[in-house]
């Protein structure tokens, strides 16, 4: 089974009965498009870009046309990943006026806000180059839209972070402060010895941070520490516990994170820098659909 597929199926059916109204995406439930479109009229449609920005969704919009009109004659100019400027074309679609007229706003919506995901990544990707940091997301995402939103992030350069809370330990404060009387280091060392996932653990100083590394944590989490000294310091001692023991772990970075600070954070020497604003705060980006009777 193809999850992604399935997922961007019914994502895209979804969206297009809640503009229609209807169970099942029905064509003739927009009643301004029947009232005054006469039926059978064809139409050409220009998906164009008004501003910059990385492509991302291009299927869903895809998608969107077809499942209204099986018939459309749709052909991609740019792939999801590509840079565009203002008065690119990155889609023609050829087919009845009334269901292109119909999936008009369900295949923008989708293309503007997952392009905006993908844009804003590459951003981050760009202001870390050359560090060897990586930018990843989280799970900060639009519910039922997580794996288009990651897909999203790939698109612009970035890393997936664990898909859900079924892929990856990630042990953070509450846990730890649950899992109490047992100390950090146990917590962590019973999670590592529990199961075959890759286990995360969130430091909040450089002492929950080596407790980490000797617990067998795969990956540190330097939760909010400022970028400079401390977050370097830590970094440092996490690499010098990790080689004393034989074990490679890496440091990630996370909290108070921006584009005007990233690059500080990967100049610490982070390996991975997540970010949950490249999903819950991505602005959508600027394209239209321009539409023409063509019969």
């Amino acid at each position: 089974m193809d999850v992604l597929a399935d997922t961007l199926r019914d994502s895209v059916r979804r969206a297009l009965a809640e503009d229609l109204g209807t169970a099942d995406p029905r064509v003739d439930a927009d009643v301004t498009s029947r009232l005054s479109v006469p039926a059978g009229r064809r139409g050409m449609a220009r998906l164009i870009a008004k501003s910059n920005g990385v492509l991302s969704g291009l299927d869903c919009a895809i998608e969107a046309f077809r499942m209204l009109d099986p018939a459309a004659e749709v052909t991609a100019l740019r792939r999801d990943g590509d840079r565009f400027a203002p008065k690119d074309v990155v889609l023609r679609v050829e087919g009845e006026m009334r269901p292109l007229l119909a999936a008009e706003r369900t295949a923008l919506n989708f293309i503007q806000r997952l392009s905006g995901v993908a844009t804003m990544t590459r951003a981050f990707v760009d202001a870390v180059a050359g560090t060897g940091a990586a930018i990843l997301d989280t799970r900060k995402t639009t519910p039922g839209l997580r794996l288009l939103e990651k897909r999203a992030v790939l698109a612009g350069g970035g890393v997936n972070h664990r898909i859900g809370l079924f892929d990856q330990v990630l042990l953070k404060e509450n846990h730890f402060g649950f899992a109490k009387p047992m100390g950090y280091e146990d917590v962590v060392r019973r999670c590592v010895l529990a199961q075959d996932h890759p286990v995360v653990a969130e430091a909040r100083d450089v002492d929950e941070a080596l407790a980490a590394v000797r617990g067998g944590a795969s990956i540190v989490l330097l939760d909010n520490f400022e970028p400079g000294a401390p977050l370097s310091a830590a970094v440092a001692a996490v690499r010098s516990a990790a080689r004393s023991l034989g074990r490679k772990v890496l440091t990630e970075a996370s909290g108070g994170v921006n584009l005007r600070t990233v690059r500080a954070f990967a100049e610490c020497g982070v390996d991975r820098i997540s970010i949950g604003a490249l999903t819950h705060s991505a602005p959508a980006v600027d394209l239209s659909l321009l539409v023409e009777g063509v019969s």
